[in-house]
């Protein structure tokens, strides 16, 4: 196969961002090469946004005809969270023929090596953030972001997570160097003399397994750090968030045929409406690494039974924030605000839980009760969504009609101290948005007093709900957050207090309990986001995720290093 882009090529463009990405895990230090500014793109090749806006509009309605082997239908049927149609259809693979030709590629990729992988990566990389504007559409009507949230998140954001994975696979592979020259002395005899050679291999085809609320933040770091490694990469989105997940297919495709490797290293499957393959696919012998980001259910189901892979997931928690006291209670406020708000709550890093002595808290505002702090809490978000154009701007659109049935069943778990309403969208009508909800629990209260409030708060209920817990003192707060963190897992804590010892114990249990933690935020960094190179995203120490986004343990097990010795 002819290249047009030659080993120069990629490593004039792209050598040097593989360094400052290699420098900014290692520093931790803030770094992005992707704008986060719309008004950015349009130069150099990039689209702007009436350009993005034309290509996406572009698409509706047409076939993504990626030509792969094997495909034996055409599915579609997504319908964007704003209520439009989408009308794409896409490739629908037989496995049997798909799989062969996907690892028929693999000895040319692993024999590139582990550089010219990373640089090919960084062009994928590229060509996408080229089209942000085009990619932010998808997400958004897919996912149900509001354009802001699916611009960045879905664009650069995503993009970072991408190329942060493909810095830690060639940090990994690298560790060990391509030849040694061994000699071990024998006294008087002659020396034993060999020479060794080392090679990273891949472990077979990756899967990943795509979500419906972030398809590219979450889809592009198990892609990349698997393709970078070597490994062929199956793609099968969620059924409702294909369209970003198969644009970024086809540009890998493009990418690799163009440098000279085989387009199906990197292929895409749909299902039919109801089919299911996820589980099918994920048992296959020749998928031997899974990525997946979903329910709690199904992780637990691919840990279990898809022996044959290495699996990496991210499931689902109970994110709670402890509030025993601060020094900037209307920072606090505004800071809870914006993290419950933001894409109503459809994150897995939203807080659910707030935890809240009765007796109520210290602040520079005076004491406040328990009623009060909920009460504020409530208002803050109020507030903050009062506007209806605003209110669109943060929440975005419920993604499915199990978030909106979660959402309403709330109401009905305790004293409601804040009602969600409806938001009207005048530009999509048939959005459905929805202000969160706030539900007062006991954390003292079980289930054989009469009420279900302990039920309530142990479950993960994903979309825009949260419950504030009363707690008889900051002590029980820690343990419930204990208790809370090993039996259901969380991605995130938070955590307010200017107490130094109830800061420790927090610390502490966050240190035993391998869980994230954020202290007293009241500015414009929020609980529920991480920054790529810098945060890691879950930790892969408690239930709700058993790996973390991004370090050395993602990247490394996806391939494995064989060595050839000879006689020097």
């Amino acid at each position: 196969m002819t290249a047009e882009l030659t080993a120069h090529d990629l490593i004039a463009k792209h050598r040097s961002t593989l360094d400052q990405a290699l420098e900014a895990i290692r520093t931790r230090a803030y770094w992005s090469p992707h704008p986060e500014h719309p008004k950015a793109y349009g130069e150099h090749g990039s689209l702007d946004a009436a350009a993005g806006k034309a290509a996406f509009d572009a698409l509706l309605g047409t076939r993504v005809d990626l030509g792969q082997p094997g495909t034996d239908d055409w599915t579609g049927g997504e319908v964007s969270p704003y209520g439009i149609e989408l009308g794409v259809t896409y490739p629908h693979a037989d496995v049997d023929t798909l799989l062969p030709a996907m690892r028929a590629g693999q000895p040319a990729w692993r024999d590139a090596g582990a550089e010219a992988r990373a640089l090919v990566c960084l062009e994928i990389l590229k060509r996408i953030s080229d089209r942000t504007h085009e990619f932010a559409h998808a997400v958004m009507h897919t996912s149900g972001q509001a354009f802001m949230m699916a611009f960045q998140a879905g664009g650069p954001h995503a993009q970072d997570r991408g190329l942060e994975a493909v810095a830690y696979a060639y940090a990994e592979q690298v560790r060990t160097p391509d030849t040694a020259e061994w000699t071990k002395p024998q006294g008087k005899r002659d020396p034993l003399a060999l020479t060794k050679t080392f090679k990273p291999v891949p472990r077979g085809i990756a899967l990943v397994i795509g979500c419906n609320t972030f398809p590219t933040w979450n889809g592009y770091p198990g892609l990349f750090a698997s393709l970078a490694t070597g490994n062929a990469v199956l793609v099968k989105p969620h059924p409702r968030a294909v369209l970003p997940l198969a644009l970024t297919v086809q540009v890998a495709r493009q990418v690799l045929t163009e440098a000279g490797f085989d387009p199906n290293l990197v292929a895409l499957t749909t299902e039919r409406p109801g089919e299911g393959i996820a589980k099918t696919l994920a048992t296959r012998p020749e998928i031997r690494i899974i990525d997946y980001t979903g329910s709690t259910a199904f992780g637990d189901w691919l840990e279990a039974n898809a022996r044959q892979a290495q699996v990496y997931t991210e499931k689902a928690g109970v994110n709670t924030v402890l509030v025993e006291s601060t020094d900037n209670y209307q920072g606090m406020l505004s800071n809870l605000a914006f993290s419950l708000s933001l894409y109503s709550g459809q994150m897995c890093t939203t807080p659910q839980n707030l935890l809240i002595p009765r007796d109520g808290i210290r602040t520079d505002a005076g004491p406040k009760t328990y009623d009060e702090v909920v009460a504020d809490i409530a208002r803050a978000v109020d507030g903050l969504l009062g506007d209806d154009a605003r209110a669109n701007a943060l929440l975005g659109a419920i993604v499915n009609p199990d978030v909106k049935a979660r959402l309403e069943a709330a109401a009905e778990l305790g004293e409601v101290a804040l009602a969600s309403r409806e938001v009207a969208n005048p530009e999509f009508p048939g959005a459905v948005v929805r202000t969160p909800v706030i539900v007062k629990l006991d954390g003292a209260r079980k289930y054989w007093e009469g009420a279900d409030d302990e039920a309530a708060y142990m479950s993960e209920c994903f979309g825009p709900v949260s419950f504030a817990v009363a707690v008889d003192s900051a002590a029980d707060a820690v343990e419930l957050l204990r208790r809370t963190v090993r039996e259901k897992g969380a991605m995130t804590v938070g955590a307010y207090t200017v107490d130094a010892e109830v800061e420790r114990a927090v610390e502490e249990v966050c240190l035993e309990e391998a869980a994230q933690l954020s202290l007293n935020l009241v500015g414009g960094v929020y609980v529920n986001q991480t920054a790529a190179f810098s945060d890691f995203h879950g930790s892969g120490g408690n239930p709700a995720a058993n790996a973390a986004l991004c370090d050395g343990a993602f990247v490394a097990n996806r391939f494995r290093v064989i060595e050839v010795r000879r006689e020097a």
